[in-house]
């Protein structure tokens, strides 16, 4: 017997509700952005408003779970590259995994919500993962030496949309949504070629800082805590 069976129906219910819930509110923020309303992301989990709020209280609630499970999915990515014998596969297949399942999809709540402490945690843990796929990267001499953990980070929200296929899927051109999904996973592929030490030309200007995640996730002046989901 499962746990849900165990536990009975309305909590099984319940947990198809929230992963719902939690799988709409990444969608719908993708596509609006900051201005994501609740009632959109409840239409989109196919539940009511009244059913969202007895989950979360908040939207910043709901946000900060997305959140959370964001940084364990980026974690556990960092981890799984680390394991990998072979430091470029290992950092090629975390950009790889991040990028397709839209990690970086939450930078627009950037600056909306608190950052919690167990959010912050699990940045830093993130922070701490990343920077040593790129240094090992960098000692076996298979990441191009200007490249920072910054410029992967940035990278990887970049590429974690597809702004043809999001058009795609709003006009409903079905025919169209694999062809695209393949161009995608194309151009990121070009990128992450690019990021191999055999490409000669450096790279413009100076190389980007924490500020950019640390400044764009504080909300006040001079708060410095960063997440990065």
């Amino acid at each position: 017997m499962t746990e849900s069976q165990r536990r009975g129906p309305r909590w099984a219910e319940a947990e198809r509700n929230d992963r719902a819930l939690l799988r709409a509110a990444r969608q719908v923020l993708a596509a609006d952005g900051e201005h994501a309303s609740v009632a959109a992301i409840a239409a989109a989990a196919g539940v009511g408003i009244g059913s969202l709020y007895r989950r979360y209280r908040t939207k910043e609630e709901l946000f900060q779970r997305l959140a959370e499970l964001s940084l364990d999915s980026w974690n556990q990515a960092a981890e799984r590259g680390l394991a990998e014998d072979d430091p470029w596969e290992g950092l090629a297949s975390f950009i790889v995994t991040c990028a397709e399942s839209g990690q970086g999809a939450l930078a627009p709540i950037a600056g909306t919500i608190e950052v919690t402490e167990e959010m912050q945690a699990k940045s830093d843990r993130s922070d701490e993962l990343l920077a040593a796929l790129v240094e090992r990267a960098h000692r076996a001499g298979v990441l191009r030496p200007d490249v920072t953990a910054v410029d992967i980070s940035l990278l990887i929200e970049q590429f974690g949309r597809s702004p043809a296929l999001d058009q795609l899927r709003k006009q409903g051109r079905e025919d169209l949504t694999e062809a695209a999904a393949a161009a995608h996973k194309r151009v990121l592929a070009i990128a992450v070629d690019g990021l191999r030490t055999c490409h000669p030309r450096p790279l413009p200007g100076d190389p980007p800082t924490g500020r950019l995640f640390t400044e764009r996730w504080a909300q006040e002046a001079g708060r410095s805590r960063r997440t990065s989901p």
